[in-house]
């Protein structure tokens, strides 16, 4: 295993759960829970924009759980009103740090589908509510702990603070945004999982450091003042090559916002220093000021593993609570083998947080959490899924300990499988075999996340998923069918798709079941056009594959393959990549992957005749489409038609009539429109104050 190393104070990195102590049943939330321990004030005031939920697939019940394996005072503050700054003192001033997250994803992604259009729902509320947490949380939860206790550190970490933490496109906005540490004014940024991080910086605050001490660990990111000066490398964290070798200044956030190729080129050094065992530090220019990135921190040990999920989780929402939180429900049953992944998808943000080295628990460790869920009221012998990440990674790492230490390979099986890599899967199946014989578990299911390639290199593997651990369907993700989408993406060609395939049906069969995969593919994807989308479609009706679940290509900050939809480079080779940006595209692409469904008939003709495949339409074997509409896509069609003609009435109030003719519109449109005061002009968007022309008779009035 890796060696421990980080601060010669430190006992532990990751901390056992005391022998003999009992845990809260909770850790604190109300001022009044906070007054019922005998605390005067938390040392650690942990934000976040999720529901509460005391679960290791949790973060706050992770970081502020390991706090108090630690002995420090920990309260949670969960999705507060941000409107001001007044529920941020709801308990009191912390001693130490705020610690703000804006939950388990990215609130922006967390909000709005690819089309950037508002989510209905957030399965991380009670009852699954959108709307209970700012967009942008990170900022808006870091400006008002500022604004609620002046001078008090503002520590910022999870997801969203971790794919922001240097300038980065954002999707939502089409614009290259600065790092993090500048919108949001957090004095420190911990990224990636931060167990130790956070414990390193509690520990540190309670010694009497100053913030400015903490600028020396791994796994933080932090903005230099206009006249500091840059430290000195920590020796510490050089592992590889010489002094002077350790520091690497990457384009600045002006150069990246104006040039493509200098984004495309920061991308890669970000990409190419991801490795904790030899990553260098980054610096990137914002103005007159600098943003630096430590290397990552060291993954977990096992027994550091194993001490994140061994503590006295509650394992269900507070009880504040009076409904449900959607996402408990999916992760109650649910098992954690293991974090981190070293496929390397352009597309996936694993690598950027939970890193690309992975980390495994001890087989005594889930069987432990076994019995704990065996415990919980409701249980019923399922284990909803055995995975991580990705489901058979499990204790899996680089053979030769000297080749990681110096290798900066951004994948180790792609484009082909690094021979030094162990594919082992005898301990998981050994893990899975142990899980599925507790005496208190009838089925173990595998649900997701089967890295196809590796599975194929063991058929007991494949033959024991297939008889013991999928109930009926198995989902995984080919992605694609196009090998040169493929390539941009990272991921194996489809012909392990379809050997795998191959491989489960006939593990299915002797098994005497009649089971099958279910496949997940990505519309719009950078390097997939037109011919590439048909050449997917073409495949899906070859094979007899109806996908009635459809992922639309969402770039993430920092993601290489978001690099490339906004560059149109690669950015590993500076070569151009196809990229489809318009929506109209992007829903020709969705409309492909599902070409049998009437209502995207039309659709789908008009892409196929752009395309110059005509040949598609018809009655042939190969046809995608009827030559003749069904009734189907000609209804779907007007309804389109006459919602986007009720969308577009324009209500205009004359001045001096006092106020505006009510235009009549169907119920199925929409509300009808506000009603407009006397003296107000109605333009392009019903109940914009705008000053627009109207007809030439000069500008609306204002009152």
């Amino acid at each position: 295993m890796w060696p421990v190393t980080s601060s010669a104070r430190t006992a532990a990195r990751v901390p056992p759960w005391p022998s003999g102590r009992a845990g809260l049943p909770f850790l604190p939330m109300t001022r009044a829970e906070v007054d019922g321990l005998g605390w005067e004030v938390p040392d650690v005031v942990f934000v976040t924009g999720d529901a509460y939920v005391d679960h290791p697939a949790f973060a706050m019940a992770v970081l502020g759980r390991g706090l108090e394996a630690a002995g420090f005072r920990v309260a949670i503050l969960a999705q507060p009103d941000w409107r001001d700054a007044g529920p941020f003192r709801a308990l009191g001033r912390p001693r130490l740090f705020f610690a703000v997250s804006a939950g388990n994803m990215d609130s922006m992604l967390n909000h709005y589908t690819a089309n950037r259009r508002p989510r209905s729902d957030d399965a991380y509320s009670p009852g699954g509510r959108a709307g209970l947490r700012p967009d942008r949380a990170t900022n808006v939860y870091c400006q008002r702990c500022r604004e609620a206790y002046p001078g008090v550190p503002v520590i910022a970490g999870g997801v969203e603070a971790s794919l922001r933490r240097l300038a980065h496109y954002d999707y939502w906005s089409d614009t290259v945004r600065p790092s993090i540490l500048v919108s949001s004014k957090a004095d420190l940024v911990g990224f990636g999982m931060g167990e130790s991080t956070i414990l390193e910086v509690a520990r540190r605050l309670a010694a009497g450091e100053p913030l400015a001490g903490l600028r020396d660990l791994r796994g933080v990111a932090y903005l230099l003042g206009e006249r500091e000066a840059l430290p000195p490398f920590p020796a510490s964290m050089r592992s590889t090559g010489t002094p002077g070798d350790d520091t690497v200044e990457i384009p600045s956030c002006e150069q990246v916002r104006s040039d493509p190729r200098a984004f495309a080129v920061a991308t890669r050094h970000h990409a190419l220093e991801s490795s904790p065992f030899n990553a260098r530090r980054l610096v990137q220019p914002h103005g007159r000021r600098r943003v630096v990135q430590n290397p990552p921190d060291l993954p977990l040990t096992r027994d550091e593993m194993d001490a994140v999920y061994d503590r006295p989780y509650a394992r269900r929402p507070h009880p504040a609570y009076g409904e449900p939180i959607p996402a408990m429900s999916m992760m109650a049953t649910s098992l954690t083998l293991m974090r981190g992944c070293f496929g390397g998808c352009t597309f996936c943000s694993i690598t950027h947080h939970q890193g690309r080295t992975v980390q495994s628990r001890s087989q005594a460790s889930v069987l432990r959490e076994v019995q704990a869920i065996a415990g919980t009221p409701g249980f019923k012998g399922v284990v909803s899924d055995l995975g991580g990440p990705t489901a058979n990674m499990y204790e899996m790492r680089c053979t030769r300990p000297e080749v990681e230490a110096v290798c900066r390979r951004p994948s180790c099986v792609h484009p082909r499988i690094c021979k030094l890599l162990g594919t082992d899967h005898g301990p998981l199946r050994r893990l899975m075999k142990a899980v599925r014989e507790h005496p208190r578990v009838r089925r173990a299911h595998v649900a997701s996340g089967v890295r196809m390639d590796l599975a194929s290199r063991d058929p007991l593997y494949v033959e024991d998923l297939a008889r013991h651990h999928v109930g009926g369907h198995l989902k995984v993700a080919p992605e694609h069918a196009s090998d040169s989408t493929l390539r941009v993406m990272k991921k194996p060609g489809v012909e392990d798709f379809r050997a795998f395939d191959r491989e489960f049906r006939a593990a299915s069969r002797r098994a005497g079941k009649p089971q099958y995969l279910v496949p997940y593919f990505i519309a719009s994807h950078p390097g997939a056009g037109l011919e590439e989308a048909i050449e997917l479609a073409l495949f899906l009706k070859r094979n007899g594959y109806r996908p009635r679940q459809v992922q639309d290509f969402i770039p993430a900050p920092m993601d290489v393959a978001a690099c490339m939809y906004h560059t149109g480079l690669d950015p590993m080779t500076l070569r151009p990549v196809k990229v489809v940006r318009a929506l109209r595209d992007r829903q020709a692409q969705r409309a492909l992957m599902q070409f049998f469904l009437p209502e995207n008939y039309l659709v789908v003709r008009r892409a196929l005749l752009e395309a110059g495949r005509g040949d598609l339409i018809g009655e042939g074997c190969e046809a995608l489409i009827p030559a003749r509409p069904p009734r189907e896509a000609v209804d779907s069609r007007r309804g389109r038609a006459a919602a986007d003609f009720g969308r577009m009435v324009h209500e205009v109030a004359r001045v001096g009539q006092g106020g505006a003719t009510a235009a009549r519109r169907d119920a199925s449109v929409g509300p009808a429109p506000p009603r407009i005061p006397p003296g107000r002009t109605v333009g392009y968007r019903p109940g914009r104050r705008g000053a627009r022309a109207q007809g030439g008779q000069g500008r609306s009035l204002r009152s």
